[in-house]
Formats: structure tokens, C-alpha cells, sequence
């Protein structure tokens, strides 16, 4: 396939900020990629090579690039910089640099997707002595015979800045017009994807089975599953209300959710946002084999550090000790770990997420060898207000957060946020009452100590009906110089020149970040406002809602993606219950 029709369809969508436009180019897109290159597309299409979850990185430095642009066009290097540092794109600064080359097409190969898609793939296995060299000599190689259009987004999906403004939701919205001719069948090919994890692999089944063999996806091991989520709550009162019945508490630990895969005594873990992270806990894989009484399984799990001393919990920032590359022996003995499980998903051959809660939670029991290392979540079966109350100081007595509560009778909905899981916090020292989990979308130069750094950010929920993040607060407080230090160095390669079509926002900002980072922010309270989009037009006309004070935790949310933050529904539930709240005094 010419890779020209990719990128004559991303250049359409560069041109269009608007949802409905990027899906229809991307549906008409779709239907033009033969069978046997979908997944390579749709991989290329969200600036990809593989799966998150299988961890294929790229690896190549700007200089390297501009090197190998110089090299192929005949340009000075100089120029190259000098171009780039007025653009800040070396997409843009390639299609420029290459449209000023002397064309000599009757020697250039036709660039093809498996071309570029094989290309990229080599230069990402490259590692060690000689990779640089080899890595310029295939960039160059591709660019001798690409168009300047085609170089600029070789380079975009090569450096990951491919920023199109579309997200899983967008493909699958394409995938389900373009293979099924509805969008209603969206449903089933999500379905796939939230336990597969590989929307590559969800597309190659549903182009050539269709919709019948997409329902038929199965769980499959090493392939992670997306986590089920919960929806707020902020008092024990409104769970009796939602459930009724008798319910499930079970402790909520502030640790690193993790889902292990186990097959036989190969051992695999993955996050909350699907990336493996086996490589931080080898004392699990060491361990864990022995504590679990299934041959094949996968399981959920909370990983909290602990204090050998006292054998309190300690915060999930420990954690983040664990995340390097080198001394992972000295990080595991410095700070030791619990694993505590609370659901499983997979055993012996079975789907258990069509299993209900107690039913699961009856297996997991029987699977789990407990000890000092693995333990199951302590969970009591209740029914009322005074009792979520005393499991409640019960769990924040052993160092929790607070409680997690679970209908019996609800089954596993891999990927979805729903009423059947319902999170209670322990009360922060604000009105609101809970923290919110908010995407970094820009910021603001900082004055006095905060020169040369951002002063305020200003952040976003999810909207997860748009797919899109709504502006609702400016934050200026609960900085640290560490954290602001920490931030800046995080946020600085997430610039963008112009504002993420998926960011909804009046607020000029100084300056605009890819939609990536979360953090944990705590407020007075929720607000109307005119000015910030949060749940637009759902409280009043021309009105979107916005949190007042608010004030950074410093908690870094790496463990979520952009998708996993606070949505606009969760900030409505919140602002209706703080306004019947005051309405009551």
C-alpha cells in the first residue's frame, strides 16, 4: 500500500480540529488499507509500532534525525537547526528542508506502508555499539525516496509527535463504519480491545472475520486486560442508597495496581495503564509462583510498599523508587513490597470476569497461599451506614485510603467505570470532601522563585462521551521546588506549538502540553463558571463547572493515562452532592 494515502489522510486531519471530520477521514482512510497491513496501520495511526503493553520504543534523537535529513537532502546541517528552531517540528522542518531539494523521482522508490512500518521496526530493535550509525543510515535511506509530505510524518511517527488529535475512541468509532457500516457495533469491538489490550490486533480480526468473529475474542495471556474503574462516592449514606443490599468493603490501599499473568512459572505484570512492569518487581516473580494454586492465571492486585520496621503501609510515592533501569536489586531491598489480591480474571482455561463478585472472590481465596509477602485484601460483607463507617477508621487505622465497595452480584466490565464499584476516600482536609485526579493541559510562566519554570498549570478532566479534556482549574499552590523541578523536567518534552484539538479551553495558556501527565489535585469546592468547560452546559446554559482553591497534592499520577483521570460526570456527581450538602445546613 502507497504510504502516500496515509499521509494525505494525516494532513487532512493536521487541517481539522473537529471529531466528526477526523473520524469521517479516518473511516474513508480505513476502508482503502488491504487486510493484510491493517494492524501495521492502525499501529502507525496512533504513532505506534506495537501494543503499548509489548513496550516498543523508537529510541532516536532529534540531532541524529537532522543528520540524516542532512545527509539525504544535501543540505547543510546549520540550516537544518536553524529551520527546526524557528518551527519547533522536525516534521514541518523535513517537509521544508526536502521541498527545497533538487527532485530526481525517476531514481526514487514509491514509499509503501510496509516499507516504513519494517523501517521503523529495524531502527527500534537497534541497540549497543554502532546502532546510532545504523539508525541515521535508515532514516536517511527512507527519506532519499520519500515525498516532503511523506518525510514529515515519517519523522512525526519516528520522534512521537504524530498529534492528530485522535485516541482509541476515534479508531474504534472508524473501525466499527468502516468494517460493520454502524457505529453501534463500537460496542463489540471495544469489547475486544478491553481484553486484549491490541487494537492492531482487534483490527486484523474484525477486517476479515467481521462482527460475528470479533465477538468471539477471547482473553488471552500476556495480553493485558484493561482494569475495570469505580465511580466515586462521598459518603457512606449514598452507597446504601445505590446498592440497597448487602455489599462488599474491601480496603483501599494506595499502592500500584498491578495485574499479574502467571503460566506455569512464567511470570508477567502489567499496570493500571498497561505497561509492563515486570522488570521493577523481580522479588514477585521470584515469589508469587509459589503462592499461587493455579497453573494459568491472571489476577488483580495492589503492590504497596511497606516499612519492615513497624509493617505500616507506606505512600505510593515509595514505589516510584522502583522505576529505574539499573540497581533494581538495591531499589527491591530498600523498599520491600506487599502484594495484596483482590480479584481474579482468568483460571485454568476460564473467563472468570462473567463470574460474579463473591463467586470471584470465593476463587481467589482458594488460589491464594497467603503469607507475609501475598494477602488477600481484607474485605467484610455490610449493609449499612454505621458499618462502612467503622471499616472505614478500620482501614485508615492500617495506613489505607479508604474503602472500595462492590455490588456481589456484579461481574467484571474490563475497561468500563460503572456504579457497581464505588470508591469512599478518607476525608481530606477540604470541603470537597475527595481529591481528583486532573490532566496538566498548559501552563503559565512563573515570576520570583518560579522563574525559569511553569507557575501555574492549567488542568482538565476527561470527558469520556467526547473523548475530549475540558479545562476546569488553574493551580498555582502545593508546590514544592522538587515537585516544580520534577514537573517541569517531565512536561518540558510534551510541548506543542499549537493547542491538542481534544483540549476544550478559553484560557490562553503561555504555553500547551500534549494531554498525558496526571496529578492529584484537592479543592475548597466546585463551582459554576463561565470560563472553564468541565461539564459544559450540563448544570446551566453557557455554564461549565470549575474548582475553587485548589491545591496540588503532590502525588505525580504515573501509574494513569489522560483517559484515567476524573471525568466530567464524576465532578457533576461531586458539585450535586456539596450543593445538597450546604442546602441541608
Amino acid at each position: 500500500m502507497k504510504f502516500s494515502i496515509i499521509s494525505d489522510a494525516f494532513q487532512k486531519m493536521e487541517a481539522t480540529s473537529k471529531r466528526l471530520e477526523l473520524t469521517d477521514i479516518l473511516v474513508e482512510l480505513i476502508k482503502e488499507i488491504p487486510e493484510d497491513v491493517i494492524s501495521k496501520a492502525v499501529y502507525l495511526i496512533q504513532g505506534k509500532l506495537r501494543p503499548n503493553f509489548e513496550g516498543v520504543e523508537l529510541g532516536i534523537a532529534e540531532k541524529l534525525v537532522m543528520k540524516a535529513m542532512s545527509k539525504s537532502s544535501g543540505i547543510p546541517l546549520k540550516k537544518i537547526e536553524e529551520d527546526y528552531n524557528k518551527g519547533g517540528d522536525l516534521g514541518q522542518t523535513a517537509e521544508n528542508i526536502l521541498q527545497q531539494k533538487i527532485q530526481t523521482t525517476f531514481l526514487s522508490e514509491t514509499i509503501t506502508l510496509e516499507r516504513v512500518y519494517e523501517t521503523l521496526l529495524k531502527i527500534s530493535n537497534l541497540e549497543g555499539k554502532g546502532s546510532q550509525e545504523m539508525k541515521m543510515r535508515y532514516v536517511s535511506s527512507i527519506l532519499n525516496d520519500a515525498t516532503p509530505q511523506e518525510a514529515k510524518f515519517i519523522l512525526k511517527i519516528l520522534l512521537g509527535t504524530l498529534r492528530l488529535g485522535i485516541a482509541e475512541n476515534t479508531v474504534m468509532d472508524a473501525l466499527a463504519i468502516a468494517f460493520t457500516g454502524e457505529k453501534e457495533n463500537r460496542e463489540v469491538i471495544e469489547n475486544a480491545y478491553n481484553v486484549s489490550s491490541d487494537l492492531g490486533k482487534v483490527a486484523q480480526v474484525v477486517s476479515t472475520g467481521g462482527i460475528e468473529q470479533i465477538r468471539k475474542f477471547q482473553i488471552q495471556l500476556f495480553n493485558p486486560i484493561r482494569p475495570m474503574l469505580a465511580d466515586r462516592i462521598k459518603s457512606g449514606e449514598e452507597t446504601v442508597k445505590k446498592f440497597q443490599n448487602d455489599f462488599a468493603a474491601e480496603y483501599k490501599l494506595d499502592g500500584e495496581r498491578a495485574q499479574i499473568h502467571k503460566q506455569k512459572d512464567t511470570i508477567m505484570i502489567f499496570s493500571r495503564s498497561l505497561e509492563n512492569i515486570t522488570s521493577y518487581y523481580p522479588d514477585i516473580v521470584e515469589k508469587i509462583s509459589k503462592l499461587i494454586i493455579s497453573d494459568d492465571v491472571i489476577l488483580e492486585a495492589e503492590v504497596v510498599a511497606m516499612n519492615t520496621n513497624s509493617g505500616d503501609f507506606l505512600p505510593f510515592q515509595e514505589l516510584m523508587h522502583r522505576r529505574r533501569k539499573y540497581e533494581i536489586d538495591e531499589a527491591v531491598t530498600k523498599y520491600p513490597i506487599t502484594v495484596n489480591f483482590f480479584d481474579v480474571l482468568f483460571s485454568n482455561g476460564k473467563n472468570c470476569m462473567e463470574m460474579e463478585y463473591m463467586e470471584r472472590r470465593k476463587l481467589l481465596e482458594k488460589i491464594i497461599k497467603e503469607d507475609d509477602f501475598a494477602r488477600l485484601i481484607p474485605m467484610s460483607i455490610i449493609n449499612n451506614e454505621e458499618q462502612i463507617l467503622e471499616v472505614l477508621e478500620n482501614s485508615i487505622n492500617s495506613g489505607c485510603e479508604g474503602l472500595m465497595l462492590k455490588h456481589l452480584n456484579s461481574t467484571y466490565r474490563a475497561g468500563i467505570r460503572g456504579s457497581n464499584w464505588l470508591k469512599l476516600k478518607r476525608e481530606y482536609q477540604n470541603d470537597l470532601g475527595d481529591s481528583l485526579d486532573l490532566v496538566v493541559i498548559g501552563a503559565f510562566f512563573g515570576k520570583g522563585r518560579r522563574t525559569g519554570k511553569y507557575g501555574t498549570l492549567l488542568l482538565a478532566t476527561y470527558n469520556d462521551e467526547e473523548d475530549v479534556f475540558p479545562s476546569i482549574c488553574k493551580v498555582g499552590t502545593g508546590f514544592s521546588d522538587e515537585s516544580l523541578d520534577q514537573l517541569y523536567q517531565i512536561l518540558s518534552p510534551k510541548v506543542t506549538l499549537k493547542k491538542n484539538p481534544r483540549i476544550i479551553s478559553d484560557m490562553a495558556a503561555d504555553m500547551w502540553f500534549e494531554p498525558e501527565l496526571v496529578i492529584e489535585i484537592v479543592a475548597s469546592e466546585i463551582t459554576q463558571s463561565p470560563i472553564h468547560k468541565t461539564a459544559s452546559d450540563k448544570i446551566k446554559e453557557n455554564t461549565g463547572l470549575a474548582l475553587r482553591f485548589p491545591k496540588f497534592t503532590g502525588k505525580i499520577r504515573t501509574e494513569k493515562n489522560a483517559e484515567d483521570a476524573s471525568t466530567d460526570e464524576e465532578v457533576i456527581a461531586l458539585y450535586k452532592v456539596q450543593k445538597k450538602t450546604v442546602n441541608q445546613k
